[in-house]
């Protein structure tokens, strides 16, 4: 019997920071519950993580990049055999591209985007500090969420 869904793949990418004691994956950029409790979510659940790291992608990378042709960007990944998730947004796509040929520096305009970030950096330089960013903008959000929850939930606690 063939599956007729597949299963919601984990946006791991073998880099877990929070083994190191991190409260958001320097790697995924998950956050700490959602990397342990991750096998036990539902596809519901898997797929709100995933909208919400997509989400991430949305705010950082338009303010460095445009994408100009979102089916050419996704055209020239799959001719290249660049892995990314199919399914994905073209930032998701972009961001494939970056992590995949930016130390080759590849010919932008080929996959239908344009650089906007005009700072005197490779674009693997580029693509390290947009990492950095995307995750303090991750962890800025559990602070803001789930951290200032449990504070003030630890706080109506006390006597």
């Amino acid at each position: 019997m063939t599956q007729l869904f597949e299963k919601v793949p984990t946006p791991c990418i073998g880099i877990c920071s929070t083994t190191f004691g991190d409260t958001v994956c320097r790697g995924c950029r998950r956050y700490l519950h959602e990397v342990v409790d991750w096998n036990r979510y539902s596809d519901a659940e898997k797929i709100l993580v995933w909208q919400r790291l997509d989400a991430l992608l949305a705010q950082v990378l338009p303010a460095s990049f445009r994408i100009d042709d979102a089916a050419r960007l996704a055209e020239r990944l799959a001719h290249y055999r660049i892995p990314h998730r199919e399914n994905g947004s073209p930032w998701v796509h972009l961001l494939a591209l970056l992590k995949n040929t930016a130390r080759q520096t590849p010919d932008l305009r080929e996959f239908g985007v344009t650089r906007l970030d005009r700072r005197p950096l490779t674009l693997a330089q580029l693509r390290d500090t947009l990492y950095a960013e995307l995750h303090q903008l991750a962890q800025a959000y559990y602070d803001k969420d789930f951290l200032r929850a449990a504070q003030l939930a630890a706080s109506e606690q006390r006597p």
